[in-house]
């Protein structure tokens, strides 16, 4: 499986040993705490940024459906390249 970063399982052990060494041992619960705090109130922020939109739009008598629909397009155009390409990464 590819990770989003494309970082293997060796680089983030890597990183994972340097933050320990820089921060020591008994920081880092408290740093994957606060990244943890902050991944979510981004992703909260984020969700209410889509209702406030999809409100807005639904208020102006806009069609949201369109989007839903280009959406679900774009998304099987990605399986479909992803098909496509899946084994030619994994050949190189």
């Amino acid at each position: 499986m590819i990770t989003p970063l494309f970082i293997s399982g060796g680089e983030i052990a890597f990183v994972v040993f340097i933050v320990i060494m820089v921060f020591g041992a008994d920081k880092v619960p408290d740093i994957a705490r606060g990244l943890g705090k902050g991944m979510r109130t981004l992703r909260q922020a984020t969700d209410d940024i889509k209702s406030e939109i999809t409100k807005s739009a639904e208020e102006r008598g806009i069609n949201t459906d369109i989007a839903k629909d280009v959406k679900s397009e774009i998304d099987k155009a990605k399986e479909s390249i992803e098909d496509i390409t899946g084994s030619v990464k994994r050949r190189f």
